[in-house]
This record gives C-alpha cells, sequence and structure tokens, in this order.
C-alpha cells in the first residue's frame, strides 16, 4: 500500500515540474536564446527578420513568442510569420512572404509589386524574378496578374508587359497583344489561352486576341 503511493506522489512531482517549465525555464540559462532559424525567406534579408524579433540576451524559448510573430509580420513583404520553440535553446521563425506579380520602374531602377498593387521592399535582383513589367503600380492591374499567376500559370509566363488602355488591360505576350476587363475571370482567361494554342496549332499568325466580350474572343489580324 506505501509503495502505491510513493509511485502516485512521484507522479503528481513530474506533472508539477511540467507544468511550471516555462516559469522555471526562463530564470535558467540552459534555455537561453542560442539559435534563430529563419525559413521560408525567399526576396526578404534573414538579417531582416531577425533585426524585427529585437531579441534581448536574456531571452529565453519560453518566452511569449507571440509578440515575436506579430513583429516579424508587421515588416513589409511579410503575410504571416509564425515562431516556435526548439528545445532547448533555438527558435525557428516560419515566414510566409507575400508573392510577387509584376515588376515597375521606380527611380533608376526596378521595384516589385505585389497582388494589390503595393511596392515590396524587395530587391529583385536579389531572386532575380522573370515577371511582366507594369507602367504603374496600379491595384486593378496588379489584382489581374495575381488571378493568372494563380490560376492560368501558362499564360502568366508567356506575359512580358501589361498596362492599362482607358478602362482596360493590354498585355504583351510574345510580341502580340491581349485585351482583357480588369475583373476579368479565369475562365475568360482560359478561353483566350484556348484560341492562342489552337491559332498556333494551324500556324496562322495574329496581332491581338480581345477577351473583353462575354462568350467570344476576337482575333484581329492586323495592327491596323
Amino acid at each position: 500500500m506505501k509503495r502505491g503511493w510513493k509511485w502516485l506522489g512521484g507522479a503528481v512531482a513530474v506533472v508539477a515540474v511540467a507544468a511550471g517549465t516555462p516559469l522555471v525555464g526562463r530564470r535558467l540559462a540552459f534555455f537561453r536564446v542560442r539559435r534563430v532559424e529563419v525559413v521560408g525567406v525567399r526576396n526578404l534579408s534573414p538579417r531582416a527578420v531577425l533585426a524585427a524579433l529585437r531579441l534581448s540576451r536574456s531571452a529565453s524559448v519560453f518566452d511569449d513568442t507571440r509578440p515575436l510573430a506579430r513583429r516579424v509580420a508587421a515588416l513589409g513583404g511579410v503575410t504571416a510569420a509564425r515562431v516556435r520553440r526548439r528545445l532547448p535553446g533555438a527558435l525557428r521563425v516560419e515566414v510566409d512572404e507575400t508573392l510577387p506579380v509584376a515588376l515597375t520602374p521606380r527611380g533608376q531602377g526596378m521595384a516589385l509589386v505585389d497582388a494589390r498593387g503595393r511596392l515590396l521592399p524587395f530587391d529583385p535582383s536579389r531572386a532575380a524574378p522573370d515577371l511582366p513589367v507594369v507602367a504603374s503600380a496600379d491595384s486593378s492591374l496588379a489584382a489581374l496578374l495575381a488571378r493568372m499567376q494563380e490560376g492560368n500559370a501558362a499564360l502568366y509566363a508567356q506575359v512580358s508587359a501589361a498596362w492599362r488602355a482607358g478602362d482596360d488591360v493590354v498585355l504583351e505576350a510574345g510580341g502580340r497583344r491581349l485585351w482583357f476587363r480588369p475583373d476579368a475571370t479565369s475562365e475568360e482567361m482560359h478561353a483566350v489561352m484556348a484560341v492562342a494554342q489552337d491559332l498556333a496549332r494551324k500556324g496562322r499568325s495574329y496581332a491581338e486576341l480581345d477577351g473583353r466580350f462575354a462568350g467570344q474572343v476576337v482575333v484581329r489580324w492586323g495592327r491596323g
């Protein structure tokens, strides 16, 4: 009977220690943060992520990680961030970067643009993205390119430039022009792509494909 009570007491002690580990661990040098692993960054500098954490020399892996994640998520070009503990002395920072959809002229160089038409603080030369060039960071134009990038990757890959023409959008693809409304659907983009592929199979050259009209794609053979 006494042996059973001793075993039960030991179990309670283990539970108590486990429950108190975060509180106790913050005071122990063994659990101080000695290494930070940054994953998910392609265009953003890992140093920028480390600086955003603002870790003190006494930071512990048992400190609340939510403020750390919020600081990283507040960086320009970051969609979301998560900070996980890696005992005994490491943190793993997982970053979801904002996906660029285009390049636009800025000053003497180029800048990356996201799906909302916002400029991203990424260095284009860092990843050398092969993206369409837009005349300006236009939100409607950027949104159309983002939908195309996600749902019509084959067509998006052919686009080298894009600009607004009045209320419409013009894309340059393989030396030809594609016309769309800014709110063009994925189905309308697929229809234009299907016509382009059919004309290519037939060996027929064209100047423009116009997908602005419901249920049809207009082919223009010359630029006149």
